[in-house]
């Protein structure tokens, strides 16, 4: 990788970051932070500005998404906000549709400009896993997505595919299949969060938790850790 390449990429990703931190600082008054009636009261002005401009928001959410996450950004943060902003059903959609093509367009530039790089990093590390891939990559990715990316943050998991050599297609698809249960579950606490915003006239831990919209989400969030430990334990073993 040449170093005006690693310049690039480096500056685009902190452009964006900053453009982003921007965005955010300038529709936000953090001196009112600390003021709960604030909150109602952003959450009215995104009510009315999603309403206005939906397929424009959606739109816009979507690019950010896939820049974001094509450049290593964490994907957390763009639940949240995605079941916010759009709800759980759309917020999902929305979500899961654009982190897939934003993963999709950051394994193919690192299959493209860093394999050997990914290799020389990743390789010896994850090479117990190569032979499973090969046997069927498309169920042994799917597996892979629905337990978590094994631990590893988002950005490195959806580079570390590269040693393994996926088909796109097959990447991209397993992708979307296997985030559709943890973006769901993000997605709904975003938009439970919404909700309570909404109806609170105070905030309160304790009644945020309490909140069904809230613990629901945390409750199947919790089995679907547990799931995915097991399909980690029982499909990603050494002894496998």
């Amino acid at each position: 990788m040449s170093k005006r390449l690693k310049l690039f990429l480096g500056i685009s990703y902190i452009t964006i970051l900053f453009a982003f931190l921007y965005l955010i600082f300038s529709f936000v008054d953090v001196t009112r932070l600390d003021d709960f009636l604030y909150y109602k009261e952003l959450q009215i002005d995104l009510e009315k500005m999603i309403g206005n401009n939906l397929f424009t928001n959606l739109f816009i959410f979507f690019l950010f998404c896939l820049v974001w996450v094509s450049l290593l950004g964490f994907g957390s943060p763009l639940l949240i906000i995605s079941g916010i902003l759009f709800g759980k059903w759309i917020g999902t959609l929305i979500s899961v549709l654009s982190i897939s093509i934003g993963a999709l367009i950051l394994y193919s530039i690192a299959s493209f400009f860093f394999k050997d790089l990914v290799h020389n990093l990743l390789e010896k590390r994850f090479i117990k896993y190569i032979h499973l891939f090969k046997k069927n990559e498309f169920n042994y990715f799917l597996a892979f997505r629905l337990s978590g990316g094994l631990g590893i943050p988002f950005g490195p998991q959806n580079v570390l595919p590269v040693i393994f050599n996926i088909k796109k297609s097959n990447y991209f698809f397993a992708s979307f299949l296997g985030f559709i249960p943890v973006f769901f579950i993000w997605n709904t606490i975003g938009s439970g969060l919404n909700e309570y915003i909404k109806q609170a006239d105070n905030f309160s831990f304790i009644r945020l938790l309490l909140n069904k919209e809230i613990y629901i989400p945390i409750i199947f969030f919790i089995i679907v850790m547990l799931i995915s430990v097991i399909i980690k334990k029982t499909i990603f073993n050494d002894k496998n």
